[in-house]
């Protein structure tokens, strides 16, 4: 995918990092943007509407979780979180707030582009994707066209990945889907991070069956999930 029109949001208010992010992701053809603060990142979301946003959570102003819920409940874009904190009740708040990834600091930035690259893959790949443009299944309906969901009639709002998450699981009705292969295909992540991203995954469904009901997707012990609902 070319990424010379690829706009990258990048809030850090530790100036050397941000520096040598945004270093980085230009150099690897992205046009960037940087915010410092909460409101600072806010504002530039609105203004240029970047592609993905590469947030830190401990930002002055407002931490980076309340900017992922005011950048999501405006439209939905692929979020990339930085924490320092590798304590899993923080990391699962800001998935559960609409991050579709995060990196534990330090990082290397090797990791974090192939992030970036593989966020932005799944996009591509959801626009260009020429199955069908609709599912229904008993009452849940999805719009894959205008992403946008429903359950009894009544609608969901999703972030990017649990839309994503959710068709994948529509399109294989009731089949046990692996953790490991979500991450491969929703995530496009390497072989070699699936073990670290179990949480990821387990977050996302979290938030699938709080939006659409708890009877939704069915956990398969040891193995992964399955979408439960159907004709």
């Amino acid at each position: 995918m070319a990424t010379g029109e690829r706009r990258v949001l990048v809030v850090e208010d530790d100036a050397t990092i941000a520096e040598s992010i945004t270093a980085r992701l230009r150099a690897e053809g992205f046009a960037v943007e940087v915010a410092h603060d909460g409101p600072a990142a806010v504002a530039a979301d609105a203004e240029h509407e970047p592609d993905l946003v590469v947030l830190d959570v401990m930002l002055p102003g407002f931490d980076g979780l309340e900017v992922c819920r005011r950048i999501q409940a405006r439209r939905p874009v692929p979020v990339l979180m930085l924490t320092a904190r590798a304590d899993e009740t923080d990391l699962l708040v800001g998935l559960g707030v609409g991050a579709d990834d995060y990196l534990t600091k330090p990082f290397s930035m090797r990791v974090l582009t192939a992030r970036v690259h593989a966020l932005l893959r799944r996009v591509e790949r959801a626009r260009q994707d020429p199955e069908e443009a609709r599912i229904v299944l008993g009452d849940l309906e999805i719009d894959i066209d205008r992403r946008r969901v429903a359950r009894g009639g009544i609608p969901a709002q999703l972030t990017p990945i649990e839309f994503d998450l959710l068709v994948h699981f529509a399109r294989r009705p009731r089949a046990v889907q692996p953790r490991e292969r979500l991450l491969s295909e929703i995530w496009d992540w390497d072989v070699r991070e699936l073990a670290s991203g179990t949480r990821a995954v387990d977050s996302h469904i979290k938030a699938l069956r709080r939006k659409l009901g708890a009877d939704l997707i069915r956990t398969v012990h040891g193995v992964g999930y399955a979408l439960e609902v159907g004709p």
